[in-house]
């Protein structure tokens, strides 16, 4: 059974850090695209940031952009999301998702349901 599960989240203060992990099991994403999405209270879910299969190349939401950093260990079948300078806007659950699908290696994967499997999510609050 393939699950992805998110850790990492919890309170912290505006401008602070926090280090999300999405660790995979039942089979290996290490040739796959993954992605982190979020949800905020009374919003749609949305994009974040995803990175290659290679972990080379990364593409990020621009509310985000220059504060989080998306990487992956293949060896460990683990994607990370390192937060820098929250902001109490950044307060979402978040999710990682993984695409399985056939993909072009030269794209970027931003839209919900271009991901075939999700984690349950992480509370990240981030306080004024």
């Amino acid at each position: 059974q393939v699950q992805l599960v998110e850790s990492g989240g919890g309170l912290v203060q505006a401008g602070g850090s926090l280090r999300l992990s999405c660790a995979a099991s039942g089979r290996t994403f290490s040739s796959n695209p993954m992605g982190w999405f979020r949800q905020a209270p009374g919003k749609e879910r949305e994009f974040v940031a995803t990175i290659r299969w290679s972990g080379g190349n990364t593409y990020y939401a621009d509310s985000v952009k220059g504060r989080f950093t998306i990487s992956r260990d293949n060896a460990k079948n683990t994607v990370y999301l390192q937060m820098n300078s929250l902001k109490p806007e950044d307060t979402a659950v978040y999710y990682c998702a993984a695409r399985t699908t056939p993909y072009y290696r030269g794209s970027y994967y931003l839209r919900e349901y271009e991901y075939d499997y999700w984690g349950q999510g992480t509370q990240v609050t981030v306080s004024s």
